[in-house]
């Protein structure tokens, strides 16, 4: 039986096909179009699956929608209602797109897919973030949290997840949201909503929590169970075109950060309060639904999952023995949990639980063999070498350790936000100038940004204070206090930014402001080859830790392609690709001329 699962139209477009229960191919619609966080019905990742799996549209059984549509417009409409004349604006800027595209999904989707005669199937929003996050992990029963910005009118539910079944046991509605209150301060402080709440995480170390009382006292009251309300007058997102509004900016002193601009010192300590504020709402609620379901295991999903800092104070101060999280945790593994709903709650089919969980390392993107590969460094005049299976680890970790900056791009791409090793740049994570080398050369981004660590899962309690695997990058733990230097505690006279450049272990370029890390273990099972690259480094160097960030620049989606691949190292001051076997140094490629933007559409899968 093959189902397709679907999510689109509001950011985040995926598809993903399961063939009897199992997951066999899923991608995002942004990694095929390169436009960020590619909203529209993602037609190119469903081509993909099906070449994947070798099958047509025909041959699907059912096809699964990541929510209800005619809810979600249900609570779009009454919300407008509710607050007239003063969300007129917005209501006519979003109703022609409604009816355009979002409202007659069945219609959109026998369009797109013309040969598709099976059945179609509607879970809702969180429904499908839970079965996202239930049914791929390793336990035969959990309690399941979902929390995001919204659904159709859910913003956090929780519930219990046996064998096959899923049951809600509770909701919070629209219009109070934690993942919205995020994305309010993530406007307030000059980043883009829906993206940039990775810079706020990253920024709040820099910031003191000066504002933790000012909104647990106006603008949010969250009890002791988790359960919260906003007072709704502090924002603009209900009925306005804006996240905030003039009381927001008079409680906060001052109008929000105008993007791109100097950051500043009440910007951080901003960062820092909501995270807080955040990180608390999280815990209590995991402390509520342990002692209401009883349950030992907790899994989770939604866009505030992807909040690896929480995460890693869940794990390490919940009631929990364990936890584990979907690795595409927002809108795009939707379409994953949409796909699960209707094998294991349509189709009653039974599920087979694996120790380690059944999303393969979440590697279920596309890959591309030698012939595909050379084709396109040829068409290029690139210059590379090919190098046999056997000698790329040891290649690789001689080039890491002479501080080399690597473009991997090897096998299977990644699905979710996180590049595990396939689609990375990867660097020396003993270097205490890589971070801001990458940051301002390699990745084009802010310089107090973090960069993650790939660590053997051998090796990982010996780097970082966590007991357990993290492999998709989702759990923040401290570094190993053993690895800290002296200098770790030498910047309590220093402020903001200034943090930035203090050296706090002797892993410098992976080590936050706080000493913390946002961990990524290693598993020879999911990725042998990056395996042996961090072995070898480490029989090098004595070091089993390296840098991993994903495969792209600053507003660009991680590469997919070899094309992608190839551009992105020649407009970088990376030092190397390693492109499946074949290794180009930078000095030796001619000279890169700008192609406009028609080589984002000339590779096409076969």
């Amino acid at each position: 039986m093959n189902i397709l699962g679907i999510s689109c139209f509001y950011h985040d477009a995926a598809a993903c096909l399961l063939v009897d229960g199992e997951v066999v191919a899923a991608a995002s619609e942004e990694r095929f179009t390169r436009i960020k966080q590619d909203s529209s019905f993602p037609i190119e990742a469903i081509r993909y699956c099906l070449e994947h799996a070798g099958i047509r549209e025909a041959d699907l059984d059912i096809v699964a929608f990541y929510d209800k549509p005619m809810l979600k417009f249900e609570r779009i409409l009454e919300t407008y209602i509710a607050s007239v004349p003063r969300g007129l604006p917005s209501f006519i800027k979003a109703i022609p797109i409604w009816i355009k595209e979002k409202l007659f999904i069945p219609k959109q989707i026998r369009t797109e897919l013309p040969e598709f005669t099976g059945t179609m199937l509607f879970p809702e929003h969180h429904e499908s973030h839970a079965a996202s996050a239930f049914y791929p992990s390793p336990y035969e029963r959990a309690a399941f949290l979902t929390i995001d910005g919204v659904g159709e009118w859910a913003t956090t539910s929780w519930g219990v997840g046996n064998g096959k079944d899923l049951e809600i046991r509770g909701e919070i509605h629209f219009p109070h949201s934690i993942g919205l209150l995020y994305s309010a301060f993530t406007y307030y402080t000059g980043f883009r909503v829906n993206s940039g709440e990775y810079k706020v995480m990253g920024l709040a170390p820099y910031g003191e929590p000066k504002y933790v009382d000012t909104i647990l006292e106006n603008i949010i009251d969250l009890k002791e169970d988790g359960s919260f309300r906003m007072d709704m007058s502090y924002f603009d997102y209900v009925s306005g075109l804006r996240m905030t509004n003039d009381r927001f900016d008079k409680l906060f002193g001052g109008p929000p950060r105008e993007p791109e601009t100097d950051l500043r010192q009440r910007d951080m300590d901003l960062a820092r309060s909501v995270q807080v504020v955040c990180e608390e709402a999280m815990l209590r609620m995991a402390r509520h639904v342990h002692k209401e379901s009883g349950e030992k295991n907790l899994v989770l999903a939604g866009g505030v999952a992807l909040n690896c800092v929480g995460n890693g104070r869940v794990l390490r101060e919940g009631p929990f023995d364990d936890i584990w999280i979907q690795p595409a945790a927002g809108d795009a593994g939707g379409a994953l949990g949409a796909a699960f709903m209707a094998w294991h709650q349509y189709e009653d089919k039974p599920r087979t639980v694996r120790p380690r969980g059944s999303q393969s390392g979440s590697y279920l993107g596309p890959s591309f063999d030698d012939q595909q590969i050379t084709e396109i460094l040829d068409r290029h005049g690139a210059v590379y070498e090919r190098v046999e299976d056997a000698d790329i680890p040891a290649r690789l970790a001689a080039l890491i350790a002479d501080e080399k900056v690597i473009g991997m791009f090897q096998g299977r791409m990644e699905f979710g936000p996180r590049a595990l090793g396939n689609r990375s740049i990867i660097g020396d994570a003993r270097s205490p100038k890589m971070q801001t080398t990458m940051n301002l050369k390699i990745k084009f981004r802010e310089s107090f940004r973090p960069f993650a660590p790939s660590v053997l899962a051998d090796d990982v309690s010996e780097w970082f204070a966590i007991d357990r695997e993290s492999p998709y990058m989702l759990l923040v733990a401290p570094v190993a206090d053993q690895h800290l230097t002296d200098a770790a505690g030498d910047d309590a006279d220093l402020f903001g930014i200034d943090k930035l450049n203090v050296p706090r272990s002797t892993v410098p370029a992976i080590t936050h402001v706080d000493c913390s890390a946002r961990v990524q273990s290693v598993h020879k099972d999911d990725n042998p080859l990056y395996y042996e690259t961090i072995k070898a480094f480490k029989e090098l160097t004595g070091c089993s830790v390296i840098i991993n960030t994903s495969f792209n620049v600053r507003g660009e989606p991680i590469v997919c392609n070899p094309e992608h691949a190839y551009v992105c190292f020649m407009r970088t001051h990376m030092d190397v690709l390693m492109a499946g076997n074949y290794l180009l140094e930078k000095t030796k490629q001619p000279t890169w001329k700008e192609q406009g933007d028609d080589w984002r559409s000339e590779f096409v899968l076969d």
